[in-house]
């Protein structure tokens, strides 16, 4: 061959070298799984150098005492032998060690035959645990920008050719030793491994900072409102469980809707932050377990109490002013007490007693009302005739301890007590729905990734109904995410069978989805989204089941 023929041979391959390297590059810039990276790492650095085996280590330096973990191990030649993560001490007496520790490369032309003098040695034990020669090793370390070691990748036995397989016996014949440009190219490889492997461990704390951003939210929401602990856990347990399902269709209606991994944990996000706005709710409104709030029933209860004490007031003030204008009366009474006199058939004793006659009829009737107001404070749906009697209670007026005639109930209190059903006010009502607006305002304001740009949109429909009822929008079915309309029947669903509600009780499964088909039926929630729901019994993450 011509001196310019090994020229072109030579500029061919220091080209396809290039190419190589660029490929790896942007294979390495494009791969986010960690145990893939270091895979990918430590494959195309034997595929450069015909390295038949290798391994890759990481620096574990966040525990009390810094270790070695034994990531990613190949072999060609011995490719059904498996290797499993485990963690040594990081020290020098390994060559792995020594390089992690010194920050220096090691390239051996043979592992056995090592100085006396070195610290390192190379442990046979696992050569001959899986009949192998160990011979020519390039041991670098991943050094990030910083120039601090990171891990180590650890090339063994550089092959003569592509393909050969290894064995004890044709070892010394078949490796050969790494040459200082090969070693140059794999520092440098490994210098760029070292980056994406940082990229990834950042990748990685900024997520585990947004999942703790996370979950501290939803223990501020769940701190704002205890009776509803654990409600946006579960809600994002069946939003992300129905989603995966709707994602497994291949026929069907809902076959057309996919969700990625990435779209899957921006639902996920949505269900856990859902309810963030009920921050911006009024505690005591959040908490309300009736129609009238604890304090209100308590100062009720002390109007009842002034009326029964004013009526028997009244009741002794008549019997006392009838006396003085009847001093005969009172003479009566009292011979009568000493068995000195007959006192049947006196009008003026059956005066008293008539006084004492309608003051238990009073007290009868204070009574009656009191009982009435306590069953209307429950939030149970009223009927007609409770409603009639509360307004009847309205107009009974007291006298206050300043002598003022006051009514037992005051409008406020009349308002929230004849609500139909529940125990929220129109206006009340509204405060709890306001939460959805909070909600969106707070997540639009986070600098969402474009994979969780979605988060607030989807956290914003998921109280709104395909007819347009819903709130507080008030969007029909097109406008709606497919996102909020799972979330919905999730949301719903767990409001339904929660057993942790001081003004409900939880329902049983069967009677959940009874009240989810019939919602689907009214074009209320999406029909289809209902009927996976059920069919896949999706329920049943949360540990239910259709018994009853």
């Amino acid at each position: 061959m011509t001196d310019g023929q090994d020229f072109i041979q030579e500029a061919a391959e220091r080209a396809e070298l290039v190419e190589k390297l660029l490929a790896i590059g942007t294979a390495l810039s494009s791969t986010h799984n960690l145990e893939e990276l270091l895979s990918l790492i430590l494959t195309k650095s034997r595929e450069i150098t015909y390295s038949d085996a290798g391994s890759v280590y990481l620096i574990q330096s966040n525990s009390d005492v810094p270790r070695l973990l034994f990531k990613v191990a190949q072999n060609s030649s011995k490719p059904a032998t498996s290797f499993r993560e485990f963690a040594m001490p990081l020290t020098q007496n390994s060559l792995a060690g020594f390089v992690a520790l010194t920050g220096t490369t090691l390239n051996i032309a043979d592992a056995y035959e090592l100085p006396p003098d070195v610290p390192y040695q190379l442990d046979q034990s696992f050569d001959q645990s899986i009949q192998y020669r160990t011979r020519s090793v390039l041991v670098l370390p991943m050094q990030n920008q910083q120039g601090e070691t990171i891990g180590v990748l650890q090339l063994i036995n550089r092959k003569v050719a592509p393909g050969i397989v290894i064995t004890p016996e044709n070892a010394l014949a078949v490796t050969q030793t790494y040459s200082e440009g090969e070693e140059r190219i794999v520092r440098s490889l490994a210098s760029q491994a070292a980056i994406s492997i940082e990229r990834n461990h950042l990748q990685d704390s900024i997520e585990n900072l947004f999942e703790g951003f996370v979950r501290a939210s939803v223990q501020i929401i769940e701190a704002r409102d205890p009776c509803t602990s654990g409600h946006s856990e579960r809600v994002a347990d069946l939003t992300v469980r129905l989603s995966e399902e709707v994602s497994d269709l291949r026929h069907g209606p809902l076959a057309p809707v996919h969700f990625s991994d990435r779209h899957i944990q921006e639902i996920r996000y949505a269900a856990l932050l859902h309810d963030f706005g009920k921050v911006g709710v009024p505690e005591a409104i959040l908490s309300k377990a009736k129609k009238l709030f604890p304090f209100q029933l308590e100062v009720v209860r002390n109007r009842f109490a002034l009326a029964r004490r004013g009526l028997e007031l009244e009741c002794a003030q008549a019997k006392y002013r009838h006396l003085i204008a009847h001093p005969q009366t009172l003479l009566e009474h009292t011979q009568a007490d000493h068995g000195q006199t007959e006192t049947s058939g006196c009008a003026h004793c059956q005066a008293i007693a008539t006084y004492d006659q309608n003051l238990a009829a009073q007290l009868d009737q204070l009574e009656t009302y009191w009982e009435l107001l306590q069953e209307a404070n429950e939030p149970r749906i009223l009927a007609e005739e409770p409603l009639r009697q509360l307004k009847e209670i309205a107009a009974f007026t007291y006298r206050d301890i300043d002598g003022t005639e006051k009514p037992l109930l005051t409008p406020a209190e009349v308002e929230q007590l004849i609500v139909r059903r529940g125990n929220l006010t129109l206006e009340e009502r509204d405060a709890i729905q306001a939460h959805v607006t909070h909600t969106y305002q707070f997540l639009k304001r986070i600098p969402w990734t474009k994979e969780l740009q979605n988060v607030p949109g989807i956290a914003y429909g998921h109280h709104e109904k395909l007819d347009g009822t819903g709130y507080p929008q008030g969007l029909k079915a097109a406008e709606i995410p497919v996102q909020s309309q799972i979330m919905a029947i999730a949301d719903i669903y767990d409001a339904l069978t929660a057993g942790d509600r001081p003004y409900k009780r939880g329902l049983p499964a069967i009677a959940a989805l009874k009240i989810l088909r019939q919602e689907a039926t009214q074009n209320k929630l999406n029909l289809d989204l209902v009927d996976l729901f059920e069919q896949r019994e999706v329920f049943t993450i949360l540990g239910h089941n259709l018994t009853v």
